[in-house]
């Protein structure tokens, strides 16, 4: 049963308001359709640099939630080109969590490279999704249809990456 949940988007251009958050708002509906009884906040939008994604990982982990959920920050385009924006929220994940599973996409669904991670640390559950608002919709949804307590955390990941797989023709992308 999930009760306490914490969204986070990340990316600056969410930060200094360039592009509007829709995810958040459609993310929160999607947890509060499911479980009803939620405690929901979402935190203020945070900039792209992986220590300030993690302290607001460790900040919000305090308050023993269930779920954590990253919005934005899957992509890594900046590791390809220096004209892409800097991605990190999956490197704060790998830092922060004990055990998680990833799948990375790849192909030319508008994203280079994206890692979608399913993890878990001290009971809460931690996941990111992509920032394109068809791809955060269709993580979440995943997630939400997948998971239940004991469930592998490869499989979640795995029922994300096909979720966000499944907006874009076959032969757009794969799944590492």
């Amino acid at each position: 049963m999930i009760e306490k949940v914490f969204i986070l988007p990340t990316g600056d251009e969410i930060k200094n308001g360039t592009v509007r958050d829709l995810d958040a708002p459609e993310i929160m509906s999607l947890v509060v359709r499911e479980f009803p009884e939620a405690e929901v906040t979402r935190v203020c939008p945070l900039l792209d640099t992986e220590d300030t994604i993690f302290r607001k990982i460790v900040e919000a982990a305090e308050s023993k939630p269930d779920l954590i959920i990253l919005i934005g920050g899957s992509g890594g385009g900046h590791r390809f080109s220096k004209t892409l924006g800097k991605d990190y929220t999956h490197t704060a994940l790998s830092h922060y969590l004990d055990e998680y599973a990833s799948h990375e996409i790849y192909g030319k669904n508008g994203h280079m490279w994206s890692k979608l991670v399913c993890g878990k640390k001290d009971g809460t559950i931690v996941i990111n999704v992509p920032g394109p608002f068809v791809e955060a919709k269709a993580a979440a949804e995943a997630f939400l249809s997948s998971y239940e307590e004991g469930v592998d955390l490869e499989e979640v990941a795995l029922a994300m990456a096909n979720a966000v797989l499944a907006q874009y023709p076959v032969s757009a992308a794969e799944v590492k």
